[in-house]
């Protein structure tokens, strides 16, 4: 059940321990090291203090953007965060520049955010939203 983006999250799903439910360990959610390689055009990484390690691509960060706009527009299409829209069905497509952050600016000590080629600014990617969503293979059966 949700109520304008905010999800409730039963006792059920609570128990089962799903990740989205539980609260991750401090050390979990604490970037060691945050590496983000915008000269290369590839993306992100992080070095957690519980010793994991996480990595993303420009183009799965500016798919998953958290935003209020972008979760609502993946929510009305079924998409989870980092899928990307579907190809529009046109006979001759446009070139469209792949996504690269044109600034990079740390939000307090929780989050980091993103400038993108395209305009678009108001993501907020807070360290639990990332861990979260990590994508390695340990983590990838646990995504939200």
């Amino acid at each position: 059940m949700s109520h304008e983006g905010i999800r409730f999250v039963s006792e059920d799903e609570a128990k089962r321990g799903d990740l989205a439910a539980r609260e991750l360990p401090k050390e979990a959610i604490e970037p060691e090291r945050v590496k983000v390689h915008k000269t290369e055009g590839t993306g992100m990484e992080i070095d957690w203090k519980d010793g994991h390690h996480s990595s993303w691509s420009f183009k799965w960060l500016r798919d998953g953007c958290p935003c209020a706009t972008c979760n609502e527009e993946r929510e009305r299409e079924g998409r989870k965060p980092g899928e990307p829209k579907a190809a529009p069905k046109e006979l001759l497509p446009f070139y469209k520049a792949p996504p690269l952050p044109e600034k990079v600016t740390p939000v307090g000590r929780y989050a980091v955010s993103f400038g993108w080629n395209d305009g678009h600014t108001s993501g907020i990617y807070s360290w639990d939203y990332l861990r979260r969503h990590c994508l390695c293979e340990a983590c990838r059966g646990s995504l939200v």
